[in-house]
Order: structure tokens, then C-alpha cells, then sequence
């Protein structure tokens, strides 16, 4: 099907360009092509104005607004100045391949329950030719999957990429399209399937010109926390995000999207009908849609969605491993009336009905949000009949980490064994296991917030992040002497990096305990998980539980997990004849047999069926 934004190229050769101006008269705009004349731009339909000419690739072009403004294309395939300067004419070929010779043309992608995902951002390796070079690692490690935060054109040359705003165009500092298109094309001849980070809930502050002329893209009667929502009621506002979602699966290849905090897409049904038209255009792959969502909505799940990132599961882990209790956490120290019992540890229970019924919030009233928005806030939906794999499982991401007032991974926040029972759990569990870049090796580098913004606009931001988090300081990090790291200081960037030190045993001794957890979930649970369902969940402690699934193929799962400071008494009579996959520390599993978990431990089990 043809865009109705960005460039096309027509039978004839030549390319017609359009623009979505419904704000504008169109007496005046102009399409400026770099070394051609001035073309006049003609309605060809209420609010959309088009030129056609002969135009060779590469060619740099912008819109001439009425008032004289000069705008990039909002649909801009590629930019080499940033996101203030000129749009690069960068068509695809009628296939919608361009001209990129594709070496593993004939992937369709890897099923859903094989996902064992590692989250990475681009700049932090240098660029797609960077990120391109890790993945031999992490292939060989176990990973079947990498997701990339975004690539959405932003201002500057640092960010974590959610300050986007040319959405069609991936980010110029990283490299060319074809670099990107290399990347994903290598990913595939390794057996690795990418999904992107995309952002369909706002643009970024900066190089943002679509209120110029197209003011209908946002309401006036609702706020996102980035300013005024998209307004998703235009057919033009659903036209330009769905375009957008094919254009990255069609064009680069990648295997799926995941979509950014869509609780503040105010849709009009949009969501549900995008996972339909998706698959619809793509039949003959495995295409694969992820949500972020606050709401835990499980209609959208049944929607078409595969999964969700599930942070009920990270904040009662986090809340386990490090005791702390501020801000949303607050909700994981606490008692539900009618959900978890009144007794033992909170997070624990909430722990157990993650792993027994995906949410940990299925409808029940959040304190911390009906505090925070003063009003009663009911979060969720019953999930219980969810699939393990509708759920993405981490310890960390880049939101859990960078939103910290000083980065800090739970390397240096968690007791060592605790952290590695956790990270067994996790990766052992059958829900879709998802890593963050440098937890493969224990990194104990910050990951922080990191921007590249004009003054007047790096200066906003420092004030906003240290309003954000100056209330919850003393939980985030301690009553760190240090002032909080400047986000747009080259150094800031610098020092995100996550860095294996090769001669470091702890950096090797991570990698090993990392790819020998992939290795059995790859050999022994994968093939299994289609249609596995929870069994229940055992409480044994303060921090200690069992969690057993019935797998697909009639086979018992059970993981026996103790976070806490003390042996557990443990019956492991319903894994009597099973085969012990395995322990986080020497000697569990005889410990175990005896009829005690030890402490900061974690034992899998499977029992044939």
C-alpha cells in the first residue's frame, strides 16, 4: 500500500511530495528542493498539499510555510543535519526495500516463546556499526533477540531517544539508513530477531514544528506528563503512526515494535486496530508487538499484542533485593485488601501472584496513584488467563536504572548471591526473559540520563530532573554528597557506557553464569513453553516462595526461590524423580533434597511428564 506521508516516487520517475498543512491557507507553501527552483505546493485535498517534480536521490528538500517558516519533513526518510535542517530524499524501491542488497532476504523471524531479549542503546556502542559488532556476543551467549531503544531522529547527538521527533527517520549521529539496515540484516544471518523502541505517545521539546501548521495533531483537552496529547481521533493523526509501524517492520525488516508508555495514548480504539492492520500487511512473518503500559490492559493483550513489560514484577523484585520503598515502590510494601494476605512479607505476595497470574495489579486501588493524581485510581485487569509469555520479565531497563538520581544497576545495590537467585529466576521462569546491556556482566557503571539539548533547554531539563526526583533522593541514592550528574554533559553520556573489563573474574564469571542460564532455557523450556500454564505459588518465608507451572508438553516446572537472609524449610516432594536444571549456589540442591532451601538461593526443577 503507498504512504500518504513522505516522499513518493511515481511510475514516470519523477517524486511527488505531500504535506499534511491543515492550518495553512496554501497560498504560499513551497517545496524547496537544494539547487532547483521554488515549486508551488497545490491542495489536492482538504488540508493536503502536493508538488510533483523530477528529483534525483539524496536530494536535500524542505516546506516553505506560508508565514516564510522553513520546516523539515515530518515524514523525513533520513536527515544529515539534525533535526532543524534539510530532509534527504531517500526512497524505497517498489518493494519497499530501497536499494539495500538483503543477504538473509528469505528470515521470517523466530516464534514469540523463543524470545530471550537484550535491550541496547545505539549510541552507547557507537552507532548501528558498533551495535553490529556485538552481536556475535550476544548471539553466542543465548540471546535470540535484541531490542533497541529508539532511533526516531532527535535533536543533538546524545539520547536515550524518546525526545524523537521526525519519526520516520532513524537518528543521522548513528549512521546512515543502510548501516541500520545492515545491522538488522546481520542480526538475522545470526539467528537474532530486533525489535525498536517506538513513541507514538509524544514528540520531543525540540525540532517540533508540526504545531506550525498542523495543530490538529494534539488536543487541547488532555496532558500527557510531555505536554499536550496526540489526538488520535484525526484519521490523518492514525494514518501517520501506522505508516510509521510499517514503514520500520517493511523497510528495515525489524521483527517487532515495542510501544512506549501507550496508558497516555488517549486512542479512539487506534492500539487494537494497528496490531490488526500490522499482521494484515505482514502475513508471512512472525511480527511481533510489545506494550509498555501502566494500566496493566489486558484487552489489548487479547488484542493482537503479544506481551507487555511487566514492571509488577521488577518493582516487587527491586523491593525484595533492596528494601526500597519510595515512590512507586510504596505500592509494593504494602497490603491489597481481598488480593494479597495480611500477613508476611508484602512484596513477597506480590511476587507470587506475578508469577502465578502475570499482574500483580489486577483492578485493585493504587495508593500511590490515587495519591499522586488525588483521586481513587483503579490499576489493571484480571490476568490469570494470560499465557506466561504475555509477559516481558527484567530486573532492570533503561527506565529503572537511568531514572535514578545517580544510574545505579543492582550490581551495586543487591547482595551478590541474592542478585544471582534472582537473575536465575528470572531467566529459568516462562515468562519472555529481557536484559539490560551490561547486566550479562555484572556492570557496575551507571546507566543515567543523558541529553544533548540547546542551553536554554539543558538548563530546563537539569531543573525538571532535579524536581523529579529531589523528593525520593535519599531512597534513590543515598544522601549522596555529589550534586546529581548534569544530563547534558558530554561526561554523563561517557560514563553510561557499560564496560567488561576482560582480566576482571566478576565480569567473567558473570558472562558464564548468563550464557549457562540461556543455554537450559534454550534446551530445556523453550520447546516446552507453548501453552504452559501456572500451577501455584507456595509461600515458605519472609522472602522465599515456589512457583510450579504445568508446561506444554505435560512436564512440571518448579522454581524454589529464596531471597532471604535464612535457610527456608522447603518439602520438595512434588520434584521427587524430576531433574534438577539448576542451582545459584553449590550444594543447593542437595540442601533442597534435605528438606531446606538455603539462604539467597534459587533451585529449578522439571519433572517429565
Amino acid at each position: 500500500m503507498p504512504f500518504r506521508f513522505g516522499p513518493v516516487r511515481l511510475a514516470d520517475g519523477r517524486v511527488r511530495f505531500r504535506l499534511w498543512a491543515p492550518d495553512m491557507t496554501g497560498q504560499g507553501i513551497r517545496l524547496e528542493v537544494a539547487a532547483m527552483p521554488p515549486v508551488r505546493m497545490i491542495e489536492a485535498e482538504p488540508g493536503w498539499f502536493e508538488a510533483v517534480t523530477a528529483c534525483c536521490d539524496d536530494a536535500r528538500y524542505w516546506f516553505r510555510l506560508d508565514d516564510g517558516a522553513i520546516v523539515p519533513d515530518p515524514a523525513s526518510r533520513m536527515q544529515t543535519e539534525d533535526v532543524h535542517g534539510a530532509s534527504v530524499l531517500c526512497l524505497p524501491r517498489e518493494d519497499g526495500t530501497g536499494s539495500f542488497a538483503w543477504k538473509h532476504r528469505e528470515w521470517r523471524g523466530r516464534p514469540w516463546h523463543e524470545a530471550m531479549i537484550y535491550e541496547m542503546h545505539v549510541g552507547l556502542y557507537g552507532g548501528y556499526a558498533g551495535a553490529t559488532a556485538e552481536l556475535h556476543r550476544l548471539a553466542a551467549l543465548g540471546f535470540t533477540a535484541i531490542e533497541l531503544m529508539p532511533l526516531a531522529e532527535f535533536p543533538g547527538r546524545r539520547n536515550w531517544g524518546y525526545d524523537g521527533v521526525l519519526p520516520f527517520a532513524p537518528e543521522c549521529s548513528y549512521g546512515s539508513p543502510d548501516a541500520l539496515r545492515t545491522l538488522i540484516d546481520t542480526a538475522h544471518g545470526l539467528g537474532l530477531m530486533v525489535l525498536l523502541d517506538v513513541v507514538y505517545n509524544h514528540f520531543g521539546p525540540d525540532g517540533n514544528y508540526l504545531h506550525r501548521y498542523a495543530s490538529a495533531f494534539f488536543r487541547t483537552d488532555q496532558q500527557t506528563p510531555w505536554g499536550p496529547a496526540i489526538d488520535f481521533r484525526h484519521p490523518e493523526v492514525r494514518c501517520f503512526f501506522s505508516e510509521n509501524a510499517r514503514y520500520w517492520l517493511d523497510s528495515f525488516r525489524f521483527d517487532g515494535l515495542r510501544l512506549d508508555a501507550v496508558h497516555a495514548i488517549v486512542d479512539a480504539g487506534w492500539l487494537a486496530d494497528l496490531a490488526s492492520d500490522l499482521r494484515s500487511c505482514l502475513p508471512d512473518r512472525h511480527v511481533h508487538l510489545v506494550l509498555e503500559n501502566d494500566h496493566n490492559d489486558v484487552a489489548l493483550l487479547q488484542a493482537g499484542y503479544d506481551a507487555q513489560w511487566n514492571d509488577d514484577a521488577h518493582h516487587a523484585l527491586h523491593v525484595l533485593l533492596t528494601g526500597e520503598h519510595h515512590g512507586y515502590y510504596s505500592d509494593f510494601t504494602a497490603h491489597v485488601p481481598g488480593t494479597v494476605p495480611d500477613t508476611g512479607n508484602p512484596a513477597l505476595h506480590h511476587l507470587a501472584r506475578v508469577l502465578s497470574e502475570g499482574f500483580a495489579w489486577q483492578g485493585e486501588i493504587s495508593a500511590y496513584r490515587s495519591s499522586s493524581s488525588r483521586s481513587t485510581v483503579h490499576r489493571g485487569q484480571p490476568s490469570a488467563e494470560l499465557p506466561p509469555t504475555s509477559f516481558v520479565m527484567f530486573l532492570q531497563n533503561h527506565d529503572q536504572t537511568g531514572n535514578r538520581a545517580f544510574g545505579e544497576r543492582l550490581a551495586t545495590l543487591a547482595e551478590p548471591d541474592a542478585l544471582r537467585a534472582a537473575v536465575a529466576m528470572q531467566l529459568l521462569c516462562p515468562q519472555i526473559p529481557l536484559v539490560f546491556m551490561g547486566e550479562e556482566f555484572g556492570a557496575h557503571t551507571p546507566f543515567l540520563f543523558f541529553t544533548d539539548h540547546p542551553p536554554e533547554l539543558a538548563q530546563a531539563t537539569r531543573e525538571g530532573r532535579g524536581r523529579e526526583i529531589a523528593a525520593s533522593l535519599a531512597s534513590y541514592g543515598g544522601m549522596n554528597a555529589a550534586p546529581m550528574p548534569d544530563p547534558n554533559a558530554p561526561e554523563t553520556f561517557e560514563a553510561s557506557r557499560a564496560v567488561c573489563d576482560e582480566s576482571n573474574g566478576n565480569c567473567r564469571a558473570w558472562l558464564h553464569y548468563y550464557g549457562e542460564l540461556l543455554s537450559i532455557r534454550r534446551h530445556e523450556l523453550v520447546p516446552r513453553l507453548p501453552n504452559t500454564k501456572a500451577t501455584g505459588v507456595t509461600i515458605l518465608g519472609e522472602k522465599a516462595l515456589v512457583a510450579r507451572w504445568r508446561l506444554g508438553d505435560g512436564s512440571l516446572l518448579s522454581i524454589w526461590l529464596n531471597l532471604g537472609e535464612e535457610p527456608v524449610i522447603a518439602d520438595r516432594a512434588d520434584c521427587d524423580g524430576g531433574r534438577s536444571l539448576h542451582a545459584s549456589q553449590p550444594g543447593a540442591m542437595a540442601s533442597l533434597a534435605a528438606g531446606t532451601l538455603p539462604a539467597h538461593c534459587c533451585v529449578t526443577c522439571l519433572l517429565d511428564a
